[in-house]
């Protein structure tokens, strides 16, 4: 379930900043995206 939560919302995020934001600084987001999707799914205890 956790591993589905963090591609989730690493995707979900991810594609918004893609379509927010130019190329570089969609590609710069990904890993405070990766950072913040883990956070979510692993350390939250949301899920």
């Amino acid at each position: 379930m956790q591993r589905k939560v963090f591609w989730m919302t690493f995707a979900v995020v991810g594609l918004i900043a893609d379509v927010a934001l130019p190329f570089w600084w969609a590609l710069l987001a990904t890993i405070p995206i990766g950072m913040a999707s883990w956070w979510i799914a692993y350390r939250s205890e949301w899920f």
